[in-house]
């Protein structure tokens, strides 16, 4: 028995993207590049398997699929019926009428294959091709970057870590009072330069000179954990566990009392730190009491040294069920000491918010900068306030 032809399968896959291209269909050079890396992937035995190939790197629509039918049964002389990829299963049983196996290699196809042609088929099919856009999947930033935290599930919440990693946080730079060697500092290094005096006879030839070594200064953030606040706070607390540079902070939550979180957050995932926060804060989702947190702060921790050259960050809609006035004395004892207080509070994402009355009109005289934070989007104004220097101190505000 005569061995059958065998076909040249590049050139024969060149010719039938061309001719899919001259029939209507929309086959770029990307989608015959698919098409060549899947005929080499799957090695096809039958002309059913390599219609398969076909139709799924190079059809966007179902109604594409009746053209190239038409098109592959004039290209691999119409051994092909688009029923068999579609209803039946014959490449379950690759053999020929006689019981041989059709030949093939990788590279190549055999001609022998036992399927009937679709072109008849095809001829009846009406319109013009159209192309679909193939989806993509959007990243979680573009999916919930503009989304209220208040709005998210805890699930979609932590989606947002990988992009909230992309965030650096950076506070305003402070001069130390350790120091560092510079070639124009201000200050003349004694001791480098007589050291460097003996390597020419004792003259001080050139003067070695230090400066004063930058520092990032503290940031320290307050969150308020009202139920109202829940889902805000589960969102900064994430960002200072994510973002760069943000990892030594000071974070403290309150509602009716004061929680130290720093250390409970540290080596850990997001979701571990969010658990072990509400864990650790007996007072979660409970009321808010801003002032009397806000003494307990300054009198344990602020005036002791943490808050002082700080940038201070408070998370809180200014609901206050304690006394306004307490509010206002002691967000005037803590703006005595920080460096810069950013209040974010994600009412004033809407045009109309006017800090007239409550806790919000105590604190507003002494906050350098107000911001919303109430969205990933939102955060990068909160980002920009952490940053930019004070404009002069308390008497400026």
């Amino acid at each position: 028995m005569a061995e059958p032809a065998r076909t040249d399968l590049p050139a024969l896959v060149a010719r039938f993207a061309a001719a899919c291209r001259e029939a209507g269909l929309p086959v770029g050079p990307d989608r015959a590049a698919r098409f060549a890396r899947a005929v080499v992937e799957v090695a096809p035995t039958t002309t059913t398997r390599l219609h398969h190939c076909a139709v799924t790197t190079l059809a966007s629509d179902p109604d594409q699929v009746a053209v190239l039918d038409a098109v592959f049964a004039a290209v691999f002389e119409g051994l092909v019926d688009p029923a068999g990829p579609r209803g039946g299963d014959p490449a379950a049983d690759p053999a020929g009428p006689g019981g041989a196996q059709a030949p093939a290699t990788r590279g190549s196809t055999g001609t022998g294959s036992r399927l009937t042609t679709s072109a008849a088929r095809a001829e009846g099919s009406a319109g013009s091709p159209r192309e679909v856009a193939t989806p993509v999947l959007a990243s979680a930033r573009e999916r919930f970057g503009g989304r209220d935290f208040a709005e998210l599930t805890p699930r979609e919440l932590a989606l947002l870590a990988d992009a909230m990693r992309a965030l650096r946080v950076v506070t305003p730079l402070r001069r130390t009072r350790r120091t560092r060697p510079s070639a124009h500092g201000g200050r003349v290094d004694l001791r480098a330069t007589l050291r460097t005096a003996l390597r020419t006879a004792g003259e001080p030839v050139r003067l070695a000179r230090r400066t004063r070594r930058p520092r990032h200064r503290r940031l320290v953030a307050l969150c308020d954990i009202s139920a109202s606040m829940d889902p805000y706070a589960r969102a900064l607390i994430q960002l200072l566990y994510c973002a760069a540079g943000a990892q030594g902070t000071e974070v403290f939550v309150f509602a009716t009392e004061l929680t130290r979180l720093t250390r409970a957050l540290a080596r850990t995932s997001p979701a571990v730190a969010i658990d072990r926060a509400t864990a650790l804060a007996p007072d979660w989702s409970g009321g808010t009491r801003i002032g009397e947190s806000l003494r307990r702060f300054n009198d344990l921790h602020g005036r002791r040294g943490m808050a002082r050259g700080a940038v201070v960050l408070i998370l809180s809609d200014g609901w206050d069920t304690g006394d306004s006035a307490l509010l206002g004395r002691e967000m005037a004892r803590l703006s005595r000491v920080a460096h810069r207080i950013v209040w974010a509070n994600p009412r004033t994402r809407h045009p109309d918010f006017a800090p007239l009355v409550g806790g919000m009109a105590a604190a507003w005289p002494y906050c350098d900068a107000v911001v919303s934070a109430h969205s990933l989007d939102a955060l990068d104004e909160l980002l920009g306030a952490l940053a930019a220097p004070a404009a002069g101190g308390a008497a400026s505000r």
